[in-house]
């Protein structure tokens, strides 16, 4: 098996790690045609809700340029646009994936790729005591590491590790480079009723709940769980 020559690299950054609760904030990709960049992909995505601390940090993207940014609803079929029939690479591709998927689920539009994960052939390519984060791996390669945790810049790096790994494939294990259809369940999710959103609101005012809820993005199973969760620590 030969490695595929001609694919779409993708990252994307987002709001934690739950592709049901958590929201895109920045989608990179690199189109590789020959094993060189023929073209990129950028966008940052307004989640609708303020950034977690710890993303303002880990990224460098703050709630003022997220709230700049695209709609998902434009960006992601946008991204989709770019990748069209291309096999996709990625670092844990599947992570991303799942919240392409959800988009699609919820938004009723198809979605199935086929990935190369460059996580899944470094556990079978490298030592056993060789981390396999995307630093660490840029750092076992050579691969400059310019703006970690930026969606196009880990995109290009991930291109670059993905090509030394397939390499290395091509010598000791052919069946790696054999994309594999990615798959993720997902429900479609709906936005909260205004019976739901209205209950909510009376039980945070007469309890005096502060927490934070991001109104434009609440689900209905969301808010049908923050009900039982209000109702459990105050009563009806």
């Amino acid at each position: 098996m030969a490695r595929v020559r001609d694919y779409t690299v993708v990252d994307l950054e987002m709001t934690g790690l739950s592709a049901k609760s958590d929201r895109i904030i920045e989608i990179g990709a690199v189109r590789v045609r020959g094993g060189l960049e023929a073209d990129c992909f950028h966008a940052l995505v307004n989640p609708l809700r303020p950034l977690p601390q710890e993303i303002c940090t880990l990224t460098g993207i703050t709630d003022e340029m997220a709230a700049g940014g695209a709609a998902e609803d434009d960006a992601v079929p946008a991204l989709l646009d770019f990748v069209g029939e291309d096999v996709i690479v990625g670092h844990n591709v599947g992570f991303d994936y799942s919240f392409l998927k959800q988009w699609a689920v919820n938004n009723r539009r198809p979605l199935q790729m086929r990935a190369c994960d460059t996580l899944r052939m470094a556990r079978a390519l490298l030592p056993r005591q060789q981390p396999k984060r995307l630093e660490c791996l840029c750092v076992y390669f050579h691969v400059e590491r310019t703006c970690a945790h930026r969606a196009v810049d880990d995109a290009r790096e991930t291109w670059q590790i993905y090509e030394c790994l397939a390499e290395l494939a091509e010598k000791n294990a052919p069946a790696l480079l054999e994309p594999k259809v990615l798959n993720y369940r997902a429900k479609r999710q709906t936005p909260a009723t205004a019976r739901q959103v209205e209950r909510l609101r009376q039980l945070r005012e007469k309890y005096r709940i502060d927490d934070e809820i991001c109104w434009d993005t609440l689900t209905r199973s969301q808010a049908s769980r923050l009900q039982d969760t209000y109702y459990a620590a105050y009563g009806r």
